[in-house]
């Protein structure tokens, strides 16, 4: 018996050790580098750029939703005073009517002393009663468009308090990815912080360098894609920032649509709204002045200028620059022209 407790002891001490032996052969996971951390801000910046332009679609969506509800409850407020005036009308009528015709035309005639009188009433209460059908009838169809108009106001308001919510809830989306990053950074030693916003600075800086060199060989391009990128090109170095449009902070569109204004095409403040009009090109059809969309849905875009580059404002904690248009997993997915 006591031999059985020792071997069980001594196999149960060898497990232990087999075990002991395995944990400590795995390797340790190594804590992540600047370079990786930088690339996770940068990832989370740009999906908080993507929240960030699905609340100017909504943005936009609500301001035609909002001017269209406006006209529909002005028209609804003429058609109501339409109703209320016809429905006076009708209740002078009844009056009139019931004054001309409150005795039998029998009765009339009997204590009529002019029977010639008698007939001139009677034709006014025939005319008041044809005046009365005719009343009846716009009374009636007043009151029908008033109703469509009525359920159409409210179809509207529904679907402006629909939107209202989306706007709130990307923007809400756009804050708490920016907040993760600045969690991720928080984390970091004071002197690492310092290195990795060094980097990105330096990385900045370089990056606005060669931008406005390139920007100097972009004079000749013409129309109204050239007059786009000669002023989305004077804005090189300027910050991003969400749902700016100028004329020192900028997000994508708001860039891409003050470059158009100044060529003379208005433009909303979207991404998406953006990508729906223009002339649609096949991608190896693009010229410098074009607008190149990128992202499903829509989330961004900068201006074509020639040689696989384009002006943009990135995203968050970048500035506007001349950059590739590649993307990564953020593919090209319409070229527009205006």
């Amino acid at each position: 018996m006591i031999l059985n407790d020792v071997r069980i002891k001594g196999r149960a001490l060898i497990l232990l050790a087999t075990l002991t032996l395995l944990i400590s052969s795995q390797p340790a996971q190594a804590a992540p580098t600047l370079a990786q951390i930088q690339a996770q801000v940068n990832d989370l910046q740009d999906q908080a750029t993507a929240a960030a332009e699905g609340a100017q679609e909504a943005k936009v969506k609500l301001g035609v939703l909002q001017r269209s509800l406006n006209g529909i409850q002005a028209q609804a407020a003429i058609q109501g005073k339409n109703v209320d005036a016809i429905s006076k009308t009708l209740g002078v009528i009844s009056v009139n009517q019931y004054k001309s015709g409150s005795l039998s035309q029998s009765m009339e005639l009997l204590f009529s002393s002019d029977p010639t009188l008698y007939l001139s009433s009677a034709g006014s209460l025939e005319s008041l009663t044809r005046q009365k059908s005719i009343q009846l009838k716009k009374y009636q169809s007043a009151t029908q468009k008033l109703n469509a108009t009525s359920l159409t106001v409210a179809d509207r308001l529904a679907q402006v308090m629909a939107l209202q919510k989306k706007l709130a809830q990307q923007s809400a989306v756009a804050q708490d990815k920016l907040k993760r990053a600045e969690a991720i950074l928080a984390k970091l030693k004071k002197e690492d912080r310092d290195r990795l916003a060094k980097l990105a600075q330096d990385q900045e800086d370089a990056d606005q360098a060669r931008s406005i060199a390139a920007a100097k060989g972009l004079a000749g391009i013409s129309g109204r894609g050239g007059l786009a990128i000669k002023f989305a090109a004077k804005q090189i170095g300027d910050r991003y920032v969400f749902g700016a449009d100028g004329m020192i902070y900028w997000d994508c569109s708001g860039l891409t649509m003050r470059a158009f204004q100044a060529a003379g095409v208005n433009l909303p403040h979207s991404s998406a709204a953006q990508s729906r009009m223009g002339k649609s090109i096949p991608f190896n059809k693009k010229q410098p002045g074009d607008l190149l969309f990128f992202g499903r849905p829509v989330s961004h875009v900068g201006i074509y200028i020639g040689g696989g580059k384009m002006i943009h404002a990135p995203r968050s904690g970048s500035r506007v620059k001349i950059a590739s248009t590649s993307l990564g997993s953020k593919r090209l997915v319409a070229v527009r022209r205006f």
